[in-house]
């Protein structure tokens, strides 16, 4: 998403244990006693990966908006990369779809740790605020795919976006979470501006 070399599961995990389960008798509680409601636990991490935090995965529109939020920030506010991390499966992808000197256009393909790598320099000396316009959704079962408007500032409260584009955000949920399998994004340049249709709110 970050258009300095920018931003956007897991295979379904299969669990691998064959084990039977023990069944544990719960105790009952004692008489007047107020049941006490227990937290659900959260969604475990892939192996390598920071746990996420449940509400940002609990949804297409929180892990959507997780995105977003995660890399925006002034200059030199550090950015929870940790966070970033724990919203991409194992697996997942970057990429950002640029025009070659020759004119024709190339798909520069990066994991999210080279995003964090190639950006961490630039927001210690540039604002870079992403915020999205507007959104069309496709969901079927556990795969879904968000083709995302965004709008890209260098101050929260600049009137106008340096820069707006597509982003297009495929997510895969195994179950318990969601999870940013790829993200694609495509800014807009003069011999391509964005038409009415991804403008539109509502």
């Amino acid at each position: 998403m970050k258009r300095l070399s920018h931003f956007g599961t897991a295979a379904l995990l299969l669990a691998a244990s064959c084990a039977p389960a023990i069944a544990q008798q719960a105790t009952p509680p004692a008489p007047g006693a107020t049941p006490t409601a227990i937290a659900p636990p959260p969604p475990q991490a892939a192996p390598g990966l920071p746990a996420a935090r449940p509400a940002d995965v609990a949804s297409v529109d929180a892990i959507v908006a997780a995105l977003y939020d995660v890399i925006s920030g002034p200059a030199g506010a550090p950015r929870d990369w940790d966070r970033m991390r724990s919203l991409f499966a194992p697996e997942g992808r970057m990429g950002t779809v640029g025009m070659r000197p020759d004119g024709s256009y190339a798909l520069r393909s990066l994991t999210p740790e080279d995003y964090i790598s190639r950006n961490t320099k630039a927001f210690a000396t540039t604002g870079f605020f992403e915020s999205e316009v507007t959104r069309t959704v496709e969901t079927f079962g556990q795969i879904a795919h968000v083709f995302s408007t965004y709008e890209a500032r260098h101050a929260k409260d600049d009137a106008k976006p340096f820069m707006r584009g597509i982003n297009s955000i495929q997510l895969i949920h195994d179950g318990k979470r969601w999870y940013v399998l790829n993200l694609i994004w495509r800014a807009e340049d003069a011999k391509l501006q964005l038409p009415e249709r991804y403008l539109r709110k509502g």
